[in-house]
Order: C-alpha cells, then sequence, then structure tokens
C-alpha cells in the first residue's frame, strides 16, 4: 500500500493525512536537492568503486577485495549500466530509499497512534526527527548501503507487525527477505533479523509458528544469493571478506580502538538531536509500558521498536572500530517511541489537544541541530574531486596506469590496479600466497610500484607519503589542487 494513500482505510481521515504528505514531500523535496549536490564522504568511494568495477564484469572477493557484504554493490552497479557511471546514480536511489525509511515510520505512527487527535501531530514528530536527523540526512543518501538498509528494515518492521495476525506464510517471508535485504546490504543491520523472528513468534495470533518461522527463514536467505554463489567459487576469498577482516584487520588504521570506541559511544551527550531524542524515546517506552491503557497488541508493536533499538545499538556498538553514522540504523524505531513520550509530556504538561507548538518547537531545534552540522561539514563534496579527476584525465593517456585513490579511480573509470582496489588494505600482513589470493598488496609493495616508475600520472593527497615516495623526484610536473597534488611526466 502506498503509505501517502489519502484514502487510507485505517484512519478515515483524509485531511490529516494530506498535510501529513505535504510536509514530508516538502522534506523529500530538500532532501533530493541535497543527495544530488552536496552530500559526499570519503569513504563512499570504495563502494562506488566496487560498483563500477561489478559492472565491468568483475567479481567482489573473487577478482578484488571488498570486506562488505554485497548486494548494495550489485544494485548500484546494475543501475549505473542503465544510467551512466555517475555518483549521481546510487544517490539517488539511496535518496529514496531513505525517503521511503522516513514514509513508512510516520505513516506506522499514523495509522497505528491510538489517540486520535494526536496521530498528526505524532506522525510528523516520527517523520521529521527521522528525516532531519543529522546523520541519516548526512549518510542516508550516499553510495553506502545505509539508504537501503533503512527502508529495508522499516518495511520488514511494518510486515512483521501484521503478519502475527496473518496466517499465511507470505507475509513472515517478505519480513524475512525485507531483513535479508539490510543485512545482505550490510551486516551493521543483521541484528534485527532475529529480534523480528523472535517477536512474531512470540506474539503470534494466526497460523502455525513452525510454518512462519521456515517461511522468515526462506525469505531471509534469498538477499544473501550473491555470497552464497560467490563462496562457492571462493570461499577462503568470501569468508576473509565478509568475516575475518572485520574480526583481524579492521583495527589496524585506529591502533587505539577501545579509546576510539568509548569516545563514539559516549558521543551523544554532546549532541542535542541524540539527547532529545534518547530521551523522548525513554518517557515513551515507560509511558506506554506503565501509564498508557492502549491494547496490549499495540504496546507490543511499541516494545518491538525498543527491542529493535537495542539488539541494533549492542550489535553496532561491538564493531571494532564502531562511528556514530552506525547507529542511524535505529533512528526510525526511537523516532516512534519518541512520538509516544512527546505525547506523554505535553499530555501532562499542556492540553492535550494543543500539539501544534510542541511539534513546531521539536523540528525546528532538529533542524537548527542538522543546520549545525551540514556547516561543519560544509567543505566536504564530489566538486573538488571532479576537477581533480578532470585534470588527470587531461594528463593521463587512457591506456597507461594511474596511482591515485578509489575517488579517483571511480571519476576517471580507470580500473586500479591489481591491489589497488581499496586504500584500507595495505597495512594488513599476510603470508605471499594469501595476499595474492585476496588481491592485496602491502604499503612496501605500493611504494617499491610507485618508485619503480611504472605508473604516468601519481596523485596524493598525504604529504608524508609524497615525501616518502620521492614523487617530485620521480615526476617533473605537478599540480596543487585544493589538498591534493598530480604528478605526471616522469623523469628520464
Amino acid at each position: 500500500m502506498d503509505p501517502c494513500n489519502v484514502e487510507n482505510a485505517e484512519t478515515g481521515r483524509r485531511g490529516p493525512y494530506l498535510w501529513l504528505c505535504g510536509v514530508l514531500s516538502l522534506y523529500a523535496a530538500v532532501f533530493l536537492v541535497y543527495a544530488e549536490t552536496w552530500a559526499f564522504t570519503w569513504d563512499e568511494s570504495y563502494h562506488l568503486l566496487a560498483s563500477q568495477l561489478i559492472g565491468a564484469g568483475r567479481r567482489p572477493y573473487i577478482d578484488f577485495c571488498f570486506p562488505q557484504s554485497p548486494l548494495n554493490a550489485y544494485w548500484n552497479a546494475a543501475w549505473m549500466r542503465v544510467l551512466g557511471q555517475s555518483w549521481h546514480v546510487p544517490h539517488a536511489l539511496a535518496a529514496l530509499f531513505t525517503i521511503g525509511a522516513v514514509l513508512l515510520t510516520a505513516d506506522f505512527v499514523f495509522v497505528r497512534f491510538p489517540v486520535r487527535s494526536w496521530r498528526l501531530a505524532a506522525a510528523i514528530t516520527a517523520g521529521l526527527t527521522t528525516g532531519l536527523n543529522a546523520v541519516v540526512f548526512e549518510f542516508g543518501p550516499l553510495a553506502q548501503a545505509y539508504g537501503i538498509c533503512l527502508v529495508a528494515l522499516a518495511a520488514a518492521f511494518r510486515i512483521t507487525v501484521r503478519a502475527v495476525d496473518r496466517s499465511s506464510p507470505l507475509l513472515p517471508a517478505a519480513a524475512g527477505f525485507f531483513a535479508g535485504v539490510a543485512a545482505g546490504s550490510s551486516l551493521l543491520s543483521a541484528a534485527a533479523a532475529p529480534v523480528l523472528l523472535g517477536w512474531m513468534l512470540f506474539y503470534n495470533r494466526a497460523g502455525r509458528r513452525w510454518r512462519k518461522l521456515v517461511a522468515f527463514g526462506i525469505g531471509t536467505t534469498v538477499p544473501f544469493a550473491p555470497v552464497f554463489l560467490l563462496f562457492w567459487l571462493g570461499p577462503r576469498q568470501t569468508w576473509f571478506n565478509v568475516v575475518q577482516y572485520h574480526a583481524f584487520f579492521r583495527q589496524l588504521y585506529w591502533p587505539e580502538t577501545t579509546r576510539h570506541d568509548l569516545e563514539i559511544l559516549t558521543s551523544w551527550i554532546d549532541s542535542g538531536q541524540a539527547l532529545m531524542l534518547g530521551l523522548l524515546a525513554v518517557f515513551g517506552l515507560l509511558y506506554v509500558a506503565r501509564r498508557s491503557r492502549w491494547p496490549s497488541a499495540l504496546k507490543a508493536e511499541f516494545y518491538l521498536c525498543a527491542w529493535l533499538v537495542a539488539a541494533l545499538s549492542a550489535w553496532v556498538g561491538r564493531a571494532h572500530p564502531t562511528f556514530a553514522r552506525y547507529f542511524l540504523l535505529t533512528v526510525p524505531f526511537l523516532t516512534i517511541l519518541a512520538a509516544a513520550g512527546l505525547y506523554a509530556i505535553v499530555s501532562r504538561v499542556l492540553e492535550p489537544d494543543r500539539a501544534r507548538w510542541p511539534v513546531l518547537l521539536i523540528a525546528v531545534l532538529f533542524a537548527l541541530g542538522l543546520g549545525k552540522s551540514l556547516y561543519e561539514r560544509r567543505d566536504l563534496n564530489w566538486r573538488e574531486y571532479e576537477r581533480q579527476a578532470s585534470k588527470i584525465d587531461q594528463v593521463t593517456p587512457r591506456d597507461a596506469l594511474l596511482f591515485a585513490n578509489e575517488t579517483i579511480y571511480f571519476l576517471t573509470r580507470r580500473a586500479p590496479p591489481p591491489g589497488l582496489e581499496l586504500y584500507y588494505t595495505h597495512k594488513l600482513n599476510l603470508p605471499p600466497a594469501e595476499a595474492a589470493l585476496m588481491h592485496i598488496i602491502t604499503e612496501a609493495e605500493v611504494k617499491r610500484q610507485v618508485q619503480s616508475g611504472i605508473f604516468a600520472t601519481a596523485y596524493s593527497c598525504d604529504d608524508d607519503e609524497i615525501d616518502d615516495f620521492g614523487l617530485k623526484k620521480l615526476y617533473q610536473q605537478h599540480v596543487d589542487m585544493d589538498d591534493c597534488t598530480i604528478f605526471w611526466d616522469r623523469t628520464k
């Protein structure tokens, strides 16, 4: 069902739902503009490069190192083959996914919130606190898997709460499928599947539990078909990229991982948005559990939100290193609880039916928090890298070798030499045979290749690397662009 279907049968209130769709449509328009003009993070470049390589016929794990679950990369590769090799394509898709997650979250609150006079206010609160959340707004529209994970988790949640009252196994299979899509796109979301399954079986009110268990399990495995195929083609490489790399090697670039993780796990103290959302969610959960007279079945749906927040937070919090943006996967479920929390506070402090000003206040505070965060990231965008890539194309023959990073390889549409597909792997020190199997080369080998003169052009944004590799002596010409340097015309 279209979440913006104004003939919503469960509410029968066309006018308020039109207001909700109008508010969220305005948000969606602004978000799409941001996604196509300003959204950027450097880490998304190796996801884009992986999709580009897949589109050229190369296989992750088997032909190049890509320590991620691959569904999102295959999805982007398919669309870039149709619409063009540009970062604009994955950004548009991820932005639409994120918007879908916002709509599904707001629609759930509008449909299920039991206080009729507060349905619109609660839905707008949930929608805007999801959509204007800084990490969702900044990372949702990127080529990484955050957008597809958000919408898949929201869809799995919506289907799961309906599946308990249906005897057919189709809904459990669909819930499992979307939970699998999320995990198959990023293992950061893997904790949601067992929570959804356990909740559905515990609260089941129609049909046989074992049929739903089997259906959910089958649905979950379908999105992992690429992983199964790659494992069949190269079990050792697949195991390394999906499991071993994350268990043993991620912390190589973060030597003080424990300290870093502690700083991230306590960073919510300095975030106005996180504090406000967390406190409202806590108040909402306490109100639902202790003070509300809502039906027990409805309470259970809000409890599911709390369980998802707890499970996802624990799962991404144990990643070493972890990052604040990983926790964006919990935001839709936090905002559902926060909508209940806002109602609980306002109904006791102000007049229960006066929801307009509290909602407006929350929206303004979240918008200001987002504006501050965007201002701090104002210098991050694709434009400067596109200028650099254009210059590299001017000075580098098409068939010549280029030493660069994933961003430049993607923008120039040049396949990186073997082992240079992912910068973060050069600190790994594996036995030679295993390193060759995994398509990994060490920093010493990178330096040797650069100094051997095989690269017609070299690009670096690291002054220490430029000095260590002796790039100014290896090349006769160079140009500084932004904070990076392009070298060409090798010394004879």
